[in-house]
């Protein structure tokens, strides 16, 4: 046991009542020894049930304590738990998943097979209503076409060197070396982190068989305030230092711009309306493609339509959300 890093788990949340105790359940499940585990609820100042159900589950389990993060956006309740944590490593805990027995063993396992500085998992998108819509919405997410190939939503086959993984593993050092989180992000906080650390020459391991069960959105009108806000945060971080991201974050900026760009200079050449024609086929095409496959794989055609609705509205949502991005990065502060 004397060999076991202690390990400092830090669950940033916001008015999570309905998931909280579920969340705790699955990590106070964990095989992991408790006296070498601390869970650090950092709360933002809910409105709900979420800190006094966090308070009675510290109160039952000593190694369990509710903190407050009175500016509520998450890289400010990682630094939070950071600066209280006495853990050699620190896992960022999403309150929407659940963590599988083996979550810790594992990340710790992987850290030191692979001389890693970071290591997380794939994230298992699992509806959280009985809906079609729902069912719809995890399926667009697993996809390469909802996920831009993003190996921690789409799967991996062994473990790999990655940009980004899931409930990420990180050493503590880690935070001396490149700083903490950057609490101007109010999201992509862990992709700028990341980058950080992939800089400075750390290594972030994406493991196949670290797979945690994630819980989005179940209806399209939540779905696409979502994808907004993470389209406006996958331009806005610019503003504030970081570098921008992958090629697949600016995808969906791309396909709304060439609808958009050509229809409105349509107006001076009309035969650039028949371009904005010709991607929304293509693209309706693709979608349907898409759509088609996980119908069939899943055994259920009456999903085609919910499935070409989610593409839509992840898809236009973020690139939308991107333009607005654009816009606050270009305008003065």
């Amino acid at each position: 046991m004397q060999n076991k890093p202690f390990i400092s788990v830090i669950i940033p949340c916001r008015n999570e009542e309905q998931s909280i105790g579920k969340v705790l359940d699955s990590l106070i499940a964990n095989d992991y020894p408790k006296e070498l585990l601390e869970i650090i609820i950092v709360d933002g100042t809910s409105s709900d049930r979420t800190k006094e159900i966090a308070k009675d589950y510290s109160a039952d389990h000593t190694f369990i304590k509710v903190l407050d993060n009175p500016k509520k956006i998450t890289p400010v309740a990682m630094n939070i738990g950071i600066k209280n944590s006495k853990g050699e490593l620190i896992t960022k805990t999403d309150a929407h998943s659940l963590y599988p027995k083996d979550y810790l063993s594992k990340c710790v396992k992987y850290l030191r097979e692979y001389s890693a500085d970071a290591v997380g998992g794939i994230a298992k998108a699992t509806p959280s209503a009985p809906t079609m819509t729902a069912r719809a919405i995890t399926s667009s997410l697993s996809s390469v076409f909802g996920a831009g190939g993003s190996g921690f939503r789409t799967g991996t086959e062994k473990p790999n060197w990655a940009d980004t993984a899931f409930g990420t593993c990180y050493k503590k050092t880690l935070f001396e070396k490149v700083g903490l989180f950057n609490e101007n992000l109010v999201r992509s906080q862990d992709m700028e982190l990341n980058l950080r650390i992939k800089n400075s020459g750390g290594k972030i391991l994406l493991v196949p068989d670290i797979v945690i069960e994630y819980y989005p959105k179940s209806t399209f009108f939540s779905f696409l305030k979502h994808n907004f806000k993470d389209g406006i945060w996958a331009i806005l971080p610019k503003k504030y230092g970081a570098p921008l991201f992958k090629l697949r974050h600016l995808i969906p900026l791309i396909f709304v711009l060439g609808l958009v760009l050509p229809l409105i200079l349509s107006l001076w050449f009309p035969f650039l309306f028949w371009l904005t024609i010709v991607i929304l086929v293509l693209y309706s095409a693709t979608s349907l493609y898409f759509s088609a496959r996980i119908a069939v794989k899943e055994k259920n055609l009456l999903l085609i339509p919910f499935l070409i609705t989610a593409f839509t509205v992840r898809h236009f949502g973020y690139g939308i959300g991107s333009i607005v991005g654009f816009i606050k990065l270009i305008l003065p502060q």
